[in-house]
């Protein structure tokens, strides 16, 4: 008996503690880094390059902040939301973007685009509106961090 429960808190041990080692938490870490890094990449080339003046009303901004908040999967699109923060004229303006990513032929491509200035939460069925004109690839925005 004294062998038996030895066995089930060995086994409970090394069950507890598996998730703290080192390869499981770096290879979710460095998969949410790429994403974090191809969405500031994206969001900076967007606003820079496309009708960002619709945002801050002509006025000149400084992208001050972007943040990735969160990537989830709903059917085959990976939804990404997150805030930018700019400088406008004398004040502040956040902004919330979300993109919708779709696999084609093995290869992650944006596929759906918003942004707006009031915080939201969306759902693929709502991000299908907002298709995404392919201005940009979303894997040029992918960077090697190994």
């Amino acid at each position: 008996m004294f062998k038996f429960i030895k066995f089930i808190l060995i086994l409970g041990f090394l069950f507890i503690f598996s998730e703290f080692l080192p390869w499981n938490s770096y290879a979710d870490d460095t998969e949410f880094n790429k994403e974090e890094i191809s969405f500031k990449n994206f969001i900076t080339c967007e606003l820079t390059r496309t009708d960002a003046t619709n945002h801050f009303n002509g006025k000149f901004f400084k992208i001050t902040m972007i943040d990735l908040f969160d990537i989830q999967i709903e059917s085959d699109i990976k939804i990404a939301t997150g805030a930018v923060e700019c400088f406008v004229g004398d004040k502040y303006l956040t902004l919330y973007a979300a993109v919708g990513l779709t696999k084609n032929f093995g290869k992650e491509q944006l596929s759906y685009y918003t942004i707006r200035d009031k915080d939201f939460s969306i759902l693929a069925t709502e991000l299908i509106k907002f298709p995404y004109k392919e201005r940009c690839k979303w894997s040029q925005y992918w960077v090697d961090i190994d």
